[in-house]
């Protein structure tokens, strides 16, 4: 099929997951308009404590190896940009972060765009060893294995932000 995009039924559980609830399905920058869609879900798990939100985030990404395959294989294409579950995951890793931090900060938009920045950026240049994963790793795990790691790394940097400036 010459457009991938219309093999998607938003209707298929699968697919309305991986495409960020149809945020992916964007005709531009589809990953950024999936992390942006992904904030909205980040302030309603800000509530919980750091070990359930530890626990939303390792659910959501070994459920995620199952969405993002399914989606790449009905679509025929590995991690097509309108799949977007990874950016929400590593979204929510990148803001650990502030989760960690606690208090005042849980919320406010300055660490939110912060986080959103500074995950887009390490998801979108891929410095190593993310453009290696993204290169090597095929399958549901390559499509969410980079921006699990681009999140880890967003979030070192989003924590040594906060340490420094709040």
């Amino acid at each position: 099929m010459s457009n991938p995009i219309a093999c998607i039924r938003l209707k298929n559980p699968w697919h309305l997951l991986a495409t960020g609830f149809g945020s992916g399905l964007s005709p531009v920058i589809p990953g950024t308009m999936g992390t942006l869609a992904a904030i909205p879900f980040y302030l309603a798990l800000s509530y919980l404590s750091l070990s359930l939100y530890f626990f939303v985030i390792v659910c959501s990404s070994l459920v995620g190896l199952i969405i993002c395959q399914k989606t790449a294989d009905d679509m025929g294409v590995h991690d097509h940009g309108a799949i977007v579950w990874d950016e929400f995951v590593g979204f929510w890793i990148t803001m650990v972060a502030v989760q960690y931090s606690g208090g005042s900060s849980i919320g406010d938009w300055h660490w939110i765009l912060a986080g959103f920045v500074l995950f887009r950026f390490f998801d979108m240049v891929k410095p190593w060893p993310i453009s290696w994963l993204d290169r090597h790793v095929k399958g549901g795990l390559g499509i969410m294995l980079d921006d699990i790691v681009a999140g880890v790394i967003a979030g070192i940097c989003l924590f040594l932000l906060m340490f420094f400036y709040a």
